[in-house]
């Protein structure tokens, strides 16, 4: 997966929204799980930038 979510995460669930396959896992902060495809969308989606490539 080469997605990370950071603590800048403000836990509004819009990358859990838009998570195509429900690779996004509700928390303090999110995270994302292995189902992830690594297709960005939570990274456009996140209103906080709280999502990065690692």
């Amino acid at each position: 997966m080469a997605h990370k979510v950071t603590d800048a995460c403000v836990s509004c669930g819009a990358c859990k929204d838009a998570c195509p396959v429900d690779a996004i896992v509700k928390g303090n902060p999110y995270s994302i799980n292995d189902a992830c495809i690594d297709c960005g969308t939570c990274v456009d989606s996140c209103p906080a930038g709280a999502i990065v490539g690692e």
